[in-house]
């Protein structure tokens, strides 16, 4: 091999190595950022829904009982996912539409949640795809856990 090609070589081979390594940077596993033993059900108004990767994300008024209201983020799993394999699109959800979401809290106070799943005002719930079942073993219920090869098995 010559120099020139164990340069082209070496340089397709860092690419290579480069554009793996982002979508790692970008996605994080559930346990860094929200705590399985602090859930949450919130129930408010969409303002924001926001369909991009590697995480979706709704953002939520609350009112509590005083009248105060409290902003909330909630993020889901990936576009992708969500799209192929949970009948979501970038339109389920709406600013204005009434939801109540099931998730876990962030470790850090913030008003941030892994959502397992939106329940809308027709009463469908729709799986969310948390990072929280990423691994195998986790289970929503316990009838419904993710097995090895599926994304959600029935028990």
């Amino acid at each position: 091999m010559t120099s020139r090609m164990k340069k082209i070589a070496l340089g397709v081979a860092a690419a290579a190595a480069l554009l793996t390594a982002v979508p790692a940077f970008a996605h994080h596993p559930f346990a860094s950022e929200f705590d399985w033993k602090k859930p949450v059900t919130l129930t408010g108004t969409v303002t924001k829904v926001d369909w991009s990767n590697p995480h979706a994300s709704v953002s939520i008024d609350i009112r509590d009982a005083s009248g105060t209201i409290t902003s909330w983020v909630v993020e889901l799993g990936s576009p992708r996912v969500l799209e192929k394999n949970y009948r979501w699109n970038a339109n389920v959800l709406k600013a204005g539409d009434s939801v109540t979401v099931d998730g876990w809290l962030a470790k850090d106070g913030r008003k941030f949640v892994s959502a397992k799943s939106f329940t809308l005002t027709d009463g469908r719930e729709l799986f969310a795809a948390s990072s929280f079942f990423d691994l195998t073993g986790r289970c929503i219920s316990d009838e419904v856990c993710i097995e090895e090869n599926a994304a959600v098995g029935k028990r």
